[in-house]
């Protein structure tokens, strides 16, 4: 297709595609999905080689928002059964945090719910930051705690913090169909926070929501145009008791065309698959290792995905390898023009991660990822093409704010 020769040629340049151009990415076929996948891997392997990097979602604070996003099981007036705890102390996020570690996450991301943080919020994440640092000088930590205010970032990175993460989530212009307590302008205010402030910026988008084609092709280009260093594309999970419990018109096919549009118009940014790949790509999932090179390791804020060995064996058997703490996980072009995530090797950071309240990269909305609780499988009815999985979607019971071990 000459449409995917222009793309791959503009993505080893590192020059836009058109938005015409990204659109018919998405309006492909069925029968051409894996020359899709095959060209945008081309831009993959060209800027990341076949390394996928790991990442770990710590939830500090679970539900009780006072915000009301209609994708998030945390929000206000939700009626989803999910796990509700006030702040972790440092030493058991830090706890938490050392599980993910020893899986193989090198970034360790720091959710908390609410609409952003007071002073003395700040004051427990950075108490945190420095915990987790203490343990282990290597791992990148991400902070994703909603909307900044003046001074607020730069209180981050003096404590340790590596990246930022706040999500754009959708479209400027249906924005307002999916939150009223905030607006998109105050999501790009807070990324250009964390730019100022030398933070890595982390911000991405919740794919399913009912979206059209030109909403997705927006929200990327506008990502683009903010720069953020990593862009975790989430899919939504229906949770029930939530407004978008009835929203499911994701296929497999569809969540890789959205990805591989992302890697065309984001060449050499860290694309990272977030919430609702184990419920959305499901048995697709190796394929779509060729388009991002990012995931996350474990459970996500309040939802399980599938076994974190599972993800392992998984990377490695589609001939991928996972990012070691040493490695720069940004090209050397962006490294040097900024500094940022990833940067400095051994200590560097950029995260994102999701769900919940004012973050984002995990997805907020119940994300999960992770083990697959044992009954998932259980009795389970056979899929039908087109059906939705809702047997996929299941409540975080283990981990962060419960006497459980984590999943990582």
């Amino acid at each position: 297709m000459d449409l995917l020769n222009t793309l791959v040629n503009k993505g080893l340049r590192r020059e836009s595609p058109t938005r015409e151009e990204a659109l018919a990415v998405l309006a492909t076929s069925d029968d051409d999905l894996l020359d899709v996948v095959a060209a945008a891997g081309k831009v993959r392997r060209h800027w990341f080689g076949r390394r996928v990097k790991l990442n770990y979602l710590v939830n500090l604070k679970s539900g009780l928002c006072p915000e009301d996003c209609s994708y998030c099981s945390q929000r206000l007036g939700s009626k989803a059964e999910i796990l509700k705890y006030t702040w972790l102390k440092p030493d058991q996020a830090s706890q938490a945090a050392a599980a993910g570690v020893a899986g193989g996450a090198k970034r360790v991301c720091l959710v908390a719910s609410g609409r952003g943080p007071t002073d003395r919020d700040v004051d427990r994440v950075s108490d945190t930051i420095k915990a987790i640092k203490e343990q282990n000088d290597a791992v990148e930590v991400c902070a994703c705690l909603g909307l900044l205010s003046d001074g607020q970032a730069e209180r981050l990175r003096e404590a340790g913090a590596d990246a930022y993460n706040h999500n754009l989530n959708t479209s400027e212009a249906t924005y307002g169909d999916i939150t009223t307590t905030h607006t998109y302008a105050d999501r790009v205010d807070t990324v250009n926070k964390a730019h100022a402030a030398g933070l890595s910026a982390c911000s991405g988008l919740i794919a399913g929501m009912g979206e059209s084609d030109e909403d997705l092709v927006d929200v990327v280009f506008s990502l683009r145009e903010l720069d953020p260093d990593s862009v975790p594309v989430n899919f939504l999970i229906p949770m029930e008791g939530t407004p978008l419990a009835k929203e499911w018109h994701l296929t497999p096919q569809r969540c890789l065309r959205i990805l591989a549009m992302t890697r065309f118009v984001c060449p050499d940014v860290e694309v990272r698959i977030a919430g609702g790949r184990e419920v959305h790509l499901r048995t697709m999932q190796p394929l779509a290792l060729h388009l991002a090179n990012s995931i996350f390791l474990g459970d996500y804020l309040t939802s399980e995905g599938q076994a974190g060995r599972a993800d392992l064996e998984m990377i490695a058997d589609a001939g991928f390898e996972v990012e070691g703490a040493g490695e720069v996980t940004l090209p050397e072009h962006r490294v040097a023009d900024r500094g940022g995530c990833g940067s400095h090797g051994e200590g560097a950071g950029c995260g994102s991660h999701g769900e919940g309240g004012g973050c984002g990269s995990a997805h907020e909305g119940g994300s999960l990822c992770g083990s697959a609780p044992a009954e998932k499988g259980a009795g389970a009815v056979p899929a039908v093409a087109g059906e939705p999985r809702t047997d996929l979607v299941a409540v975080r019971r283990r981990g962060a704010g419960t006497d459980l071990a984590p999943n990582a």
